[in-house]
């Protein structure tokens, strides 16, 4: 794309409303998709974050400060072309969820996951009828396939700009009950952050830090709370 490596060429920054839905226009000049497709939103409020994104920009354009408009291009130009794809990708995250996959040891972990998790796998359950399968150690275990189709049913019925922030959200927990916490509210995108990390973190706890994972972890949890605000971003 080539705005992408221009540098800010335009001075006002406009929310642009259509039968389809919401865009973003820089001097009356709609922004497309790397793909060249109208960057069409369903809500005011996805352009408007979008818009601001852009209005925001000095000089070069950099890309890793505009996540809501990552967000859209990758639902328009790549989800919504592969959808049942990117539904069982996402879905695939259930059948060996993070929550499932206990420590054997030491007694204090192990007492800390069953705490921290197992009201989240009794939520899908009575949420989503979707029981999962406990498991210790790495070998995999078999989820129900009836209990893991009742969570694709909710996965499949996103559109894709909402599949697209629940694919992060999933994909970065490595939990697809986490990631739909997120979404029903169940969680916040911290709280998500700090469940997901709980071994992690014990290991720290015990050992020490490393600064480069620190590093890493610190732009995976940005990136999770940006797909967090991404999914209240779709909501009608």
């Amino acid at each position: 794309m080539s705005e992408w490596a221009a540098k800010r060429f335009w001075t006002e920054t406009t929310v642009t409303e259509h039968p389809e839905g919401f865009g973003v226009a820089l001097d009356g000049r709609a922004v497309k998709t790397p793909a060249k497709a109208a960057l069409t939103v369903p809500t005011r409020a996805y352009a408007e974050a979008i818009a601001a994104e852009w209005d925001a920009q000095d000089g070069a354009i950099q890309p890793h400060t505009m996540p809501v408009t990552r967000s859209a291009n990758a639902a328009i130009d790549k989800v919504a072309h592969q959808h049942p794809e990117v539904v069982t990708h996402v879905c695939e995250f259930g059948g060996t969820d993070l929550l499932c996959y206990r420590a054997e040891a030491p007694t204090e972990l192990v007492e800390l996951q069953a705490a921290k998790w197992d009201p989240l796998l009794e939520w899908a359950a009575q949420t989503y009828g979707a029981e999962l399968k406990v498991t210790t150690g790495i070998l995999p275990v078999d989820q129900p396939a009836d209990h893991l189709a009742r969570l694709e049913t909710e996965v499949a019925n996103l559109d894709p700009f909402a599949l697209a922030a629940l694919h992060d959200l999933v994909g970065i927990t490595g939990s697809l009950v986490l990631g739909l916490a997120v979404t029903r509210g169940r969680l916040s995108a911290e709280e998500a952050w700090e469940i997901s990390r709980l071994d992690e973190d014990w290991q720290i706890a015990q050992w020490g830090d490393d600064e480069e994972a620190a590093e890493i972890a610190a732009h995976k949890r940005e990136a999770l709370c940006d797909a967090a605000r991404i999914w209240t971003l779709t909501e009608r």
